[in-house]
């Protein structure tokens, strides 16, 4: 195996605090690793160039601004510019434990993937609707454990906000498509189908801080719901029951709620036991009454959002005989080719 070489590509949209934070942690990682860094202005208003210059003396960063084109595009243009040969993605709302490094390089070299998605949580700075979201997200009686630190998964498809990607790999596969959300796992899905492996390092951990309000996090868990079924059609072989769940789940909440005013209480009765089990589970993993209460809101947030954007996007595919491009105009971004 070749000496591998870390670029970290990190797209930023406005979010000049965020990128300071990531930059800081960046700094401070243990063990004495050269990488590279690739931040990628993707046509913010707020750039992040003067905070950027207080890290130039410290960190190996190229900086580089362009029209906005998306995370997806923007992710790619850094790859291409990197000098690396191992790319390391990351999101400008994540703060990067000090071992994270090291943990990257333990698992790479026992075990050498083309591809790798690595685990989020919260961190004890997040506020505690912060780290409701981070449950919700990765908790295993809410999404299965899926980005959480569950280890069985084969061929793990990883997600952009902590994952990595060979060389090899982006040049095989052009990197990430114009759609937004869903260009990840629609790449990791192209991964697998080239036959290049794939895991879960599921010791590479990032603090990912995710949606601070609850407006914010509906709409986001929307978007993904919208978005499913597209990924589903363009790789059938990914079109799994686990991802109608949600869509289940707000058809017999809608349901028990309408029958217990016909005083059938037994349905309404198991989802308030559901979301007792969620707000105990909350409780005991952050030790905090206000988070596991936080926790049924955002599961809620979660399944509805999901559910109603995934049930409005099959319509939308069934009864709409535009290209797909034209079904969903807000989900695509147009590239620019001269922007690479």
């Amino acid at each position: 195996m070749a000496i591998i070489n870390v670029s970290f590509i990190i797209p930023v949209y406005n979010r000049p605090d965020e990128i300071n934070e990531l930059l800081e942690s960046l700094n401070n990682l243990d063990g004495n690793y050269d990488f590279e860094i690739v931040i990628i202005e993707d046509g913010s208003d707020k750039c992040s160039d003067k905070i950027i210059s207080n890290y130039s003396d410290y960190l190996n960063i190229s900086y580089f601004k362009k029209n906005n084109t998306g995370p997806g595009d923007s992710r790619n243009f850094g790859m291409k510019k990197a000098k690396g040969n191992y790319f390391i993605i990351l999101d400008s709302d994540c703060i990067l434990p000090k071992n994270y490094l090291s943990n990257f390089f333990t698992n790479i070299n026992h075990k050498y993937v083309d591809c790798f998605g690595g685990v989020d949580d919260s961190h004890h700075s997040f506020t505690s609707f912060q780290k409701a979201v981070n449950f919700t997200m990765t908790s295993i009686l809410t999404t299965g454990g899926i980005r959480g630190n569950r280890s069985k998964y084969k061929n793990f498809q990883a997600r952009s906000f902590n994952m990595g990607i060979s060389k090899k790999t982006f040049e095989l596969t052009d990197g990430f498509g114009n759609i937004h959300p869903g260009e990840d796992p629609d790449l990791s899905l192209r991964i697998s189908k080239l036959g290049l492996s794939s895991a879960l390092y599921n010791n590479v951990i990032v603090f990912h801080k995710r949606r601070v309000n609850i407006i914010a996090f509906f709409n986001q868990v929307f978007k993904f719901g919208m978005v499913r079924p597209i990924i589903n059609k363009w790789h059938p072989a990914s079109n799994k029951i686990i991802f109608w769940l949600p869509s289940f789940f707000t058809i017999y909440l809608i349901l028990s709620i309408i029958l217990y005013f016909f005083k059938l209480y037994f349905p309404l009765y198991t989802v308030l036991l559901y979301l007792l089990l969620i707000f105990f589970n909350s409780l005991i993993n952050n030790k905090s009454i206000l988070v596991g209460f936080y926790s049924i809101l955002t599961s809620l947030i979660q399944f509805v959002g999901y559910g109603l954007g995934f049930i409005k996007s099959n319509i939308i595919l069934l009864y709409s005989n535009k290209d797909i491009e034209d079904k969903f105009p807000s989900y695509f971004f147009k590239i620019m080719k001269n922007e690479n």
